[in-house]
């Protein structure tokens, strides 16, 4: 079998060109991603939290069927 060097060079050129730019695609891409995403504040809060959803006073079960398809409407739940 017969390697001619100039092809085997232009190849593994073209190899290592692709793994470069893929690469520099891949991280550029991670980065903007990351600048652009929104800032994840799922830490718990301190000092006077106020609390965003409040149970329905009483039994859920003393509810009419009207009552109990409003708060669904309302509160998804």
């Amino acid at each position: 079998m017969i390697l001619s060097v100039p092809k085997t060079v232009k190849r593994l050129y073209f190899m290592l060109l692709l793994v470069v730019i893929s690469s520099l695609l891949y991280y550029g891409l991670n980065w903007l991603d990351s600048w652009l995403a929104p800032i994840q504040r799922s830490e718990i809060p301190e000092g006077t939290a106020v609390r965003a959803f409040e149970a329905v006073p009483g039994n859920p079960e003393s509810l009419s069927v009207r009552e109990r398809l409003l708060l669904y409407y309302l509160t998804g739940e």
